[in-house]
């Protein structure tokens, strides 16, 4: 097999989220409001539980009213909205307006951290003349993110799941991303961090090569091998 196009999973793969307790900080601060240690770590230990930061830690437990839409999150904005505020209004926080608010922090450029050899890997493919194609399963634009880390001049094509009403791993969305980057499946490699959704490409036809979901720090090189399966 020779390799011309890679698809790259987002949250886990190219970029990681930042901590919950961070996330939090954030949003109450920029709300002006003060929490005892107490409070801010009862808060930070129950969000964590629910699941509701996107990219984060799984719930532990999704709750009743909310299977079917966790089920379809991905397929539109509004459902991804709708199931992460979901489980975000499972924890009792001192204001209303921060469950909206929490669900807005994850979508900007700053939540997100590139992995160490992110941008190392996608100049190793765009030197070597490798398509490149984001696909995520995903409820917003990732595109700004991208943009304000310097990695949206390396990537060719962007196939988010809530554009297109589909998500991993039906078939049809790893079918979208190869005719993006303008490949045969079996001549495009999926990189990602989810066995369940981004496995689902080897079933086209695609190789497929897993990376740990670590925080950043933790995972300093693991996209290099990327490049080695390249040649």
């Amino acid at each position: 097999m020779t390799i011309k196009a890679v698809l790259f999973d987002f949250s886990g793969t190219l970029c990681r989220i930042e901590p919950v307790g961070a996330w939090l900080r954030a949003v109450v601060d920029d709300a002006g409001m003060s929490l005892s240690d107490t409070e801010f770590a009862r808060c930070e230990r129950e969000l964590t539980w629910s699941g509701a930061l996107p990219g984060g830690p799984p719930p532990q437990q999704v709750p009743s009213h909310l299977v079917a839409l966790w089920a379809a999150r991905d397929k539109s904005a509004e459902q991804h909205r709708a199931a992460f505020t979901g489980l975000a209004r499972q924890v009792a926080l001192p204001d209303a307006a921060l469950y909206e608010a929490l669900y807005d922090r994850h979508m900007t450029p700053a939540a997100w951290h590139p992995y160490p050899d992110a941008v190392e890997v996608l100049e190793g493919l765009r030197h070597r003349g490798i398509g490149v194609c984001v696909l995520s399963n995903i409820g917003w634009d990732l595109r700004p993110v991208f943009r304000a880390h310097g990695l949206d001049g390396l990537v060719d094509d962007y196939v988010l799941s809530y554009e297109h009403g589909v998500q991993k791993p039906e078939a049809r969305i790893f079918r979208i991303a190869c005719e993006a980057v303008g490949q045969d499946p079996r001549d495009v490699l999926m990189v990602g961090d989810d066995r369940g959704a981004d496995g689902g490409a080897a079933d086209l036809g695609c190789a497929v090569h897993f990376v740990d979901h670590l925080p950043a720090a933790e995972r300093p090189d693991g996209l290099r091998p990327v490049l080695e399966l390249i040649g």
